[in-house]
């Protein structure tokens, strides 16, 4: 088998762990709070919401500006966290990988 042929059935392989492991972040959940678990969102390792739960003694407080900060920062967490997880799944695919003239 020539290396070409090699290296497109690699690809190949790759290319269809990369697709399981996209399918499988975007059915994976992380969970964030803020404000001491007044606001709790859910995120899918695709990036994408699932859920933002608000205690409804922190909306009752009046202080829409602190409720909204707190949202915001939950969010942010939820979505960090998310993007993390997914680098890391995607990193163990890559990992070890020398193409050459890329590295």
């Amino acid at each position: 088998m020539s290396s070409l042929a090699k290296f497109r059935k690699e690809a190949e392989r790759m290319q269809k762990q990369m697709e399981e492991i996209q399918s499988s972040l975007a059915a994976r959940t992380v969970e964030a709070t803020a404000g001491g678990g007044a606001v709790k969102v859910v995120a899918r390792c695709d990036g994408s919401l699932v859920s933002i739960k608000i205690d409804p003694a922190a909306a009752s407080a009046g202080d829409v500006s602190m409720l909204e900060d707190m949202i915001l920062s939950g969010v942010n967490q939820a979505l960090e966290l998310a993007r993390t997880t997914s680098s890391a799944e995607m990193g163990r695919l890559t990992q070890g990988l020398s193409i050459p003239g890329l590295m």
